[in-house]
C-alpha cells in the first residue's frame, strides 16, 4: 500500500515509508493485546474482552490517554507485535481468559490488517465476537471493507463542533465525515443491539461520546444529532472518565477532569432526550482505566 486511503484524510504520500498524517507504515505495529474488563458491561461480560491496541493513529488527539502509542512516533520498545503470526498467537492465548470477545482499538488506519487477522484466526477454528473499537474518522469504503468481519460496532462520536475538531484532533472535517461513517456502520448493523442470555452483546452497535471538561454544548450538540437521526433507542455509552494525560499538549481548557456539574448537566441532558438503552459512565472512571503501555499487558494490575 503507497497511497494510502483507508481513512477521510486519503493521505498522497508513501506509506512504505511512512509519510501519512499517522505516520503509520505498511507493517503492523502492536503495542498490547491483553484482556480489559473496563469496558461496557454488554462486552467485557464477566471475564473481559481480548483488546487489540493498535500503535498511532489517524486523529492525534491532544488529550488521548493512550498517547504512549498513538502518537505519530512512538517508541520501539512500546511495539510488542509485529507480525500477524505473533498478533493472533497472543490474540488465542488472551481469548482463552475472555468472553470470546475480541476488540480491534483505533484500527482504522490498519484496517485491511483486521480483516487478515479475522479471516486467519476462523481457519483456525477461531469465530470470536469482533468489536470494531474506533474514533468514527472512518471513510465509507474501509468500513464496507470490514463489514463481513465486524460484528459490532464501538463508535466515539467525539465533535458536533468543527472548530474543537480542528483545535484538538487536526480534522476540521471530523464532524461531517464521523456522521457520515456512523450512518454506514447503522446501514450495516441498525439500531440495535443482539444480546445472548447472560446480557452478552454478539451484533449491533455502542454509540460512545466521551464528556469533555468546558465543552458541555459540543456534547448537548452530538447527543441531539444522535436522538435526530439514529434515534434514542440505540445504546449509548455516555463517558465520564475524561483524564488529561500528563504529556498532553499544552491546551488549557482541557488541563482538569470534568466537574459534577457538568457530568450531571450532560446525563441530564442525554435522559431529556429520551435515550432508553446504555450506560452512564461515573466520574471516577477517570482513575480505573488508565493503561500503561510499558508493559506487555497494559492493564496488569
Amino acid at each position: 500500500m503507497s497511497h494510502c486511503t483507508l481513512c477521510p484524510r486519503q493521505c498522497p504520500g508513501d506509506r512504505a515509508k511512512a509519510e501519512g498524517f499517522c505516520h503509520t507504515g505498511d507493517e503492523a505495529e502492536v503495542a498490547s493485546i491483553a484482556l480489559h474488563r473496563g469496558e461496557e458491561p454488554a462486552l467485557a461480560g464477566a471475564r473481559g474482552i481480548c483488546n487489540v491496541f493498535f500503535a498511532h493513529c489517524n486523529l492525534q488527539c491532544v488529550y488521548c490517554q493512550n498517547h504512549e502509542i498513538s502518537r505519530r512516533e512512538v517508541a520501539g520498545e512500546k511495539i510488542f507485535y509485529r507480525t500477524d503470526a505473533d498478533i493472533i498467537s497472543r490474540i488465542e492465548e488472551v481469548l482463552e481468559e475472555s468472553e470470546q470477545v475480541v476488540g480491534f482499538v483505533s484500527p482504522t488506519h490498519y484496517a485491511h490488517r483486521v480483516a487478515a487477522i479475522v479471516e486467519a484466526l476462523h481457519r483456525r477454528g477461531r469465530r470470536p465476537t469482533v468489536v470494531y473499537n474506533t474514533n468514527c474518522y472512518d471513510s465509507i469504503e474501509t468500513l464496507r471493507m470490514v463489514e463481513p468481519y465486524v460484528d459490532i460496532y464501538l463508535p466515539d462520536l467525539k465533535y458536533s463542533d468543527a472548530g474543537l475538531a480542528a483545535r484538538y484532533s487536526h480534522a476540521a472535517d471530523y464532524p461531517e465525515r464521523a456522521r457520515e461513517a456512523l450512518l454506514e456502520m447503522v446501514r450495516q448493523r441498525g439500531t440495535g443491539l443482539l444480546t445472548d442470555e447472560e446480557g452478552l452483546a454478539f451484533r449491533g452497535i455502542i454509540i460512545r461520546h466521551l464528556i469533555l471538561p468546558g465543552q458541555l454544548q459540543n456534547t448537548f450538540d452530538t447527543l441531539d444529532w444522535i436522538a435526530d437521526n439514529i434515534g434514542t433507542r440505540v445504546h449509548l455509552s455516555l463517558m465520564g472518565q475524561y483524564n488529561p494525560p500528563q504529556a498532553m499538549e499544552a491546551v488549557d481548557e482541557l488541563g482538569r477532569r470534568l466537574t459534577q456539574e457538568e457530568y450531571d448537566a450532560a446525563a441530564a441532558h442525554c435522559e431529556q432526550l429520551g435515550f432508553a438503552h446504555g450506560w452512564l459512565q461515573s466520574l471516577e472512571a477517570a482513575d480505573c482505566y488508565c493503561p500503561d503501555f510499558s508493559k506487555k499487558d497494559s492493564f496488569e494490575q
